[in-house]
């Protein structure tokens, strides 16, 4: 006969309540967990889905996520010179924040390399990729644009022909996918009064130059105007892919010499991200869930020990009835054991249906379920330590006087 059972039938309500209010606690736990893995999985999912060996960015930057980093867009053909190469794009990303149906809302717009890179390895859950190199965008869901949609961004009206699910950036900003040049142009767009002073300051630069002429003048002060001697916007980094059997090292090595730049492998941009975008976040998290487990083993300890307390009279009559030590110890464990599955089957339950509406991903896999129940199992065990003292203490004496 289990006595723990013949208990918990008795007060089912007080045994069910305590259980789904560590339910709640287990689930904390379990979300700390999940925003923790979730905020790594962000930082580096453009670097991973970018599919890229090197990563060149201006000299002296960790660029382009850790940093502010511009290089030229006309490096791809200079990159193209190296050997080992087999392809190079430019690449550019930044967040801004626009203003929608009187509501803020942050993205993090990155360029394509059209018409090589249309957006076809993205996880599309509606849609398709772009079609055409100008005013086509690709969002994800948690930015809430729909499909057909047209987004004012800038001076262009972009439709939104694709819709995303689970690309959101290290900050936790839906990401917007337009073509390379759509996307620099979407960064590097200015109010009409600041493009006019912008203007003013570029003829002003031209004719401190040897090509001043009322020709190229004029031609400047077109808004797309360009020349040669004063380039178009800048990207970010210039992303390489190698030829097969070509060691990344190798190259790196070799454009370690040039002056304007420096190459990163993919594990290194990794890095600089874990270890400086995110670096203090992944700590605060983690001591959160330090402080964490440690109040769940002392709010488990504190319930385990009522739970006795309040059992003092059966415990004693037990006693008295010549009940072994083994049989107390056993109550006292089972109740534990019980109250921490249901409380883990009820913190399961929020993470399957509660977690996806978190506004951050919480990012949770198998050995995670598997690592936290075991922690759950050691700290139910433990806090039970404190109701067995306790019920071992009890005489059975203690029954006689009422």
């Amino acid at each position: 006969m289990n006595l723990a059972l013949k208990d918990l039938r008795r007060q089912k309500a007080r045994f069910t309540a305590t259980a789904i209010g560590l339910g709640l606690l287990f689930a904390v736990v379990l979300a700390m967990t999940g925003i923790y893995r979730g905020l790594v999985m962000e930082a580096t999912l453009l670097v991973d889905r970018m599919d890229a060996d090197l990563w060149i960015v201006q000299r002296d930057t960790r660029g382009p996520f850790a940093e502010r980093s511009t290089v030229p867009p006309e490096w791809e053909d200079r990159m193209m010179a190296v050997d080992g190469v087999a392809s190079a794009r430019a690449f550019s990303t930044a967040s801004i924040q626009r203003t929608r149906a009187e509501k803020t809302f942050r993205m993090n717009v990155v360029g394509l390399a059209w018409p090589q890179d249309r957006g076809n390895g993205l996880p599309l859950i509606a849609g398709r990729a772009l079609s055409q190199a100008h005013r086509e965008i690709i969002v994800d869901q948690t930015l809430g644009l729909k499909m057909g949609e047209a987004l004012p961004l800038g001076d262009e009206s972009y439709t939104v022909v694709g819709v995303t699910k689970g690309m959101t950036s290290s900050g936790g900003d839906g990401l917007l996918f337009a073509s390379e040049l759509d996307a620099r142009a979407i960064i590097a767009w200015m109010a009409p009064e600041a493009r006019r002073l912008e203007r003013e300051a570029r003829i002003a630069r031209l004719q401190r130059t040897d090509l001043d002429s009322q020709a190229n003048e004029e031609r400047m002060k077109d808004d797309r105007g360009v020349l040669p001697a004063l380039a178009p916007a800048p990207a970010n980094a210039i992303l390489l892919r190698l030829r097969p059997g070509t060691s990344p090292e190798a190259v790196k090595a070799s454009l370690s010499g040039w002056p304007d730049l420096t190459a990163y492998t993919t594990q290194e941009q990794r890095d600089l991200l874990l270890k400086g975008v995110v670096e203090k976040s992944r700590q605060q998290l983690n001591l959160f869930r330090a402080i964490l487990t440690v109040v769940s083993g002392i709010i488990v300890a504190l319930i385990i020990y009522t739970m006795t307390v309040a059992k003092t009279h059966d415990i004693a009559l037990l006693k008295l009835m010549g009940a072994k030590v083994s049989v107390v110890v056993k109550l006292v464990t089972h109740q534990a054991l019980l109250l921490g599955g249901i409380g883990y089957s009820f913190a399961l339950f929020l993470s399957v249906f509660a977690f996806p509406f978190f506004p951050r991903r919480v990012a949770l896999t198998s050995t995670d379920y598997f690592g936290v129940g075991i922690l759950i199992l050691v700290l139910v065990l433990a806090a039970s330590a404190a109701g067995i003292f306790r019920a071992l203490r009890i005489p059975p004496t203690l029954i006689l006087a009422g």
